[in-house]
């Protein structure tokens, strides 16, 4: 893993290697995403069937797509019971953190007769695209659909590629139960995207779509967004350990490493004022290299997006981390909690040397879908929010417009609009 000095030079020569992940960049595959999403439209189901079978070699139709109750009874059995139980109790850790994001519709009047307010509601139906194959991923199914249950959304449907053999991946099943999925169909990539943008004769049109996927994924949720809401368009994985010298650099080269094995794009820095623990993660890196199973993912990761930067001081070392913003960001210093206060742009930050990132991303609660690509600048974590949909209330008296009717026709007519002026001059002829 290459280590270098952090300068502003090496800090701006890192920030256009990450820009190189990012999912706008792949535009050679626009026109194959957007020939899909077109031919889904346009032909519906046929085009779906088709699709599914040219793609995952599995031959659906109307009477198989949609996941059966026996299937899911089926992929209980097929998992170990324990694993299940785990499952259980992690979704309860994250209903019970996004339960506490809820927010209240609210009113507030005022003695003139005006009243103003805010009308929370849930979106009606929400959509989740799940992974298949060696990608699909429990985890993810239980941080997308928990929170639209506790938003209120009353169904959310599934969509998830089917083996060629026509069945889905039993985790993603079982997840899908407990989390509260109302409908899942055997369908992936950018037609189900296009599906359920669109809707087909069986898959029913949504009015959000979140959930992780491929590239074509990822561009098939860009080119649908306004027809219908999407959560982000996610980039490749990403972990930023901020560490002095009284880190562990075992546990540093561990969590380092727990994001670089999702794949060859994934991104794994650390960023210290200590060139000993720089040193000595070097040292584990390469020690871990010859016992993990995928070491081979992990070493492609680390040549590409790996670094280990060391810092004159912790005040670099911060400016640099809120240049980056990366998804994941760990502070393992002498006093994370005062480093933190400090943090502007992450998408989740874990303090101290217990709380290593595989904490976030499967059990302690905070949702794991998290902006990437520098994105935590500006976005933030899926959450209930992005379930629900804010409706302004306006009511005013004769009395209370009255007072201000003045001032908003002189705001019209500045703006040219008589029409507006009219709107509310004619109330006091």
């Amino acid at each position: 893993m290459r280590t270098l000095k952090l300068t502003e030079e090496t800090k701006k020569e890192l920030l256009g290697n990450l820009l190189n992940r990012n999912p706008g960049s792949y535009g050679e595959y626009e026109d194959t995403v957007n020939g899909i999403i077109n031919d889904i439209r346009k032909n519906g189901d046929k085009a779906l069937f088709e699709y599914t079978e040219k793609f995952d070699k599995c031959v659906i139709d109307a009477t198989s797509i949609r996941i059966t109750k026996q299937e899911i009874e089926e992929a209980y059995k097929a998992l170990d019971p324990e694993f299940v139980e785990v499952m259980k109790r992690s979704a309860e850790n994250i209903r019970a953190f996004h339960e506490k994001q809820k927010r209240n519709t609210w009113i507030d009047t005022k003695e003139d007769g005006s009243i103003l307010g805010q009308r929370i509601l849930p979106i009606e139906i929400s959509g989740v695209y799940v992974p298949g194959g060696k990608a699909a991923y429990p985890s993810s199914v239980l941080m997308n659909v928990v929170p639209a249950k506790v938003a209120g959304v009353e169904k959310i449907v599934m969509c998830t590629p089917p083996g060629k053999d026509g069945k889905v991946n039993p985790g993603t099943l079982v997840a899908a139960d407990i989390a509260g999925v109302t409908e899942g169909y055997k369908v992936g990539g950018a037609q189900a995207i296009a599906a359920m943008a669109f809707g087909t004769e069986s898959v029913p049109k949504v009015d959000k779509i979140t959930g992780p996927g491929n590239i074509f994924v990822a561009l098939a949720k860009k080119a649908c967004f306004g027809h219908v809401s999407i959560d982000s368009i996610a980039g490749p994985s990403e972990i930023l350990v901020l560490a002095d010298e009284t880190a562990n650099a075992r546990y540093v080269a561990a969590d380092l490493l727990s994001q670089a094995e999702h794949d060859e794009m994934a991104s794994a820095i650390l960023i210290t004022t200590s060139q000993q623990l720089a040193d000595k993660v070097s040292e584990e890196i390469d020690g871990f290299l010859q016992t993990l199973s995928r070491a081979d993912i992990i070493k492609k990761s680390l040549d590409n997006y790996g670094y280990i930067f060391v810092a004159d001081n912790m005040d670099d070392a911060i400016e640099a981390a809120n240049a980056v913003a990366s998804e994941h960001l760990e502070i393992i210093t002498a006093n994370p909690y005062e480093t933190m206060t400090k943090i502007k742009n992450a998408g989740a930050i874990f303090l101290g040397d217990y709380s290593s990132e595989p904490l976030g991303d499967y059990y302690a609660g905070p949702n794991h879908i998290l902006p990437t690509n520098r994105t935590a600048r500006f976005f933030s974590p899926l959450s209930v929010d992005d379930f629900v949909k804010k409706t302004s209330i306006i009511s005013y008296s004769r009395t209370a417009l009255e007072k201000v009717h003045g001032d908003i026709e002189l705001f019209a007519k500045q703006e040219g609009l008589t029409a507006h002026a009219n709107s509310i001059a004619v109330r006091f002829e």
